[in-house]
């Protein structure tokens, strides 16, 4: 069976519902959650891994979501030890586990660590949360905000007066999912070369703060502080960072080296001596009210015309809606329609095995775990 998504302009990137990626003949079992689950599991099986996900019994579900395509879904009651044996079953020819519960759930329902690598040893086995499997907030509730709140990252981000939550990108999905996924992959190279699995603890919060090494790194060199608004990457510079257009529409800047400075200065036309001493942060202030006038003269369609594809490092921020339309994402097909929802399209590209959107849909465990079987 083949489906086509469609993008832009009637440009195809075809999709077999096989899958055709890196991880095709991978057995990953997903233990039903939100956000970085879910997700991190999306990633996989664009890749071409075969994902069962396991869910609640009268779970609702929406089979064409984004977040959820590719998987095969089964209903499960966890706390039933007849349905418990049967995720055993498939999970004794699976490679690659990934459940998202509060630490010492998995373990209560039977389906620790200990239990499923006694049967199956060379099973990875990915346990993603908010504050990890140790320490003494281990246990306790939380969400994205949280996690990043006690990395440094969310003090970092926002304007002077308080930080501004950078939606749930970096703690759920940068620090969480990608680092799963990472960590994952990593596991199960490993394993192919030792025959051994292992427990992969993926934390946001240890990933929210991986994400921040550099900056800990310029801060230990003298060259960043921790009031925001006061740095190159955070707002502080007049040539990185966003301005408001005369048609209340915005563009971004990020002219950091000399020569993308000076040719912000010549299309511009900023001629004032003051915009010489560029990284004199003490004239940033007032460097950045100049420059939100200058902005202000010309609709965000005419900055385009004057910057867009130049050496200025410039780009017209965009909407949602808006993203999929420009003419760059477009011809890269970067998003794709499917079942009339606009949708980001498998990343990364693989040149010979490339990834594929799947339908998602539901199954039966007793006929996946037969065929697991058959093939081990």
């Amino acid at each position: 069976m083949t489906d086509t998504l469609i993008s832009k302009d009637s440009q195809t990137r075809p999709a077999t519902q096989s899958g055709t990626g890196p991880l095709k003949g991978m057995r990953i079992v997903e233990f039903a959650g939100i956000g970085p689950g879910p997700f991190a599991c999306m990633m996989l099986a664009d890749m071409g891994a075969e994902v069962i996900t396991l869910d609640r019994v009268g779970a609702k579900k929406n089979l064409k979501s984004v977040a959820g395509r590719g998987r095969k879904v089964v209903e499960l009651d966890l706390k039933d030890k007849a349905s418990i044996a049967k995720v055993l079953d498939l999970l004794a020819n699976a490679d690659a586990l990934i459940e998202g519960f509060r630490p010492g759930v998995m373990e209560r329902l039977g389906l620790g660590p200990d239990v499923v690598l006694a049967r199956n040893p060379r099973l990875v086995y990915g346990r993603m949360t908010g504050w990890g499997q140790t320490g003494p907030l281990a246990c306790a509730a939380g969400h994205d905000i949280n996690y990043i709140s006690i990395t440094g990252a969310l003090a970092a981000i926002g304007g002077k007066d308080k930080p501004v939550p950078p939606l749930n990108l970096v703690g759920d999905f940068g620090g969480g999912a990608l680092y799963v996924v990472v960590g994952v992959l990593a596991a199960l190279l490993e394993a192919s070369r030792s025959g051994k699995g292992q427990v992969v603890d993926a934390a946001m919060c240890d990933g929210a703060a991986s994400l921040m090494s550099m900056f800990f790194d310029m801060t230990a060199i003298g060259r960043w502080k921790e009031e925001r608004e006061s740095n190159m990457l955070d707002g502080g510079a007049h040539f990185y960072g966003v301005y408001e257009c005369k048609d209340g529409k915005f563009v971004s800047i990020g002219s950091i080296e000399p020569q993308f400075y000076a040719l912000l200065r010549k299309l511009a036309d900023l001629t004032d001596a003051d915009y010489e001493a560029q990284m004199e942060a003490k004239g940033w202030p007032s460097l950045k009210e100049k420059l939100n006038k200058v902005f202000k003269t010309k609709t965000r369609d005419e900055w385009c015309a004057i910057m867009e594809g130049s050496d200025v490092c410039f780009a017209p921020v965009l909407t949602m809606s808006e993203a999929s339309k420009h003419p760059h994402m477009a011809a890269r097909e970067v998003f794709v329609t499917r079942h009339g929802v606009t949708q980001p399209a498998p990343a990364p590209r693989f040149s010979r095995t490339p990834s594929t959107i799947r339908d998602a849909a539901t199954a039966d465990i007793a006929e996946i775990t037969q065929a697991w079987s058959a093939k081990a």
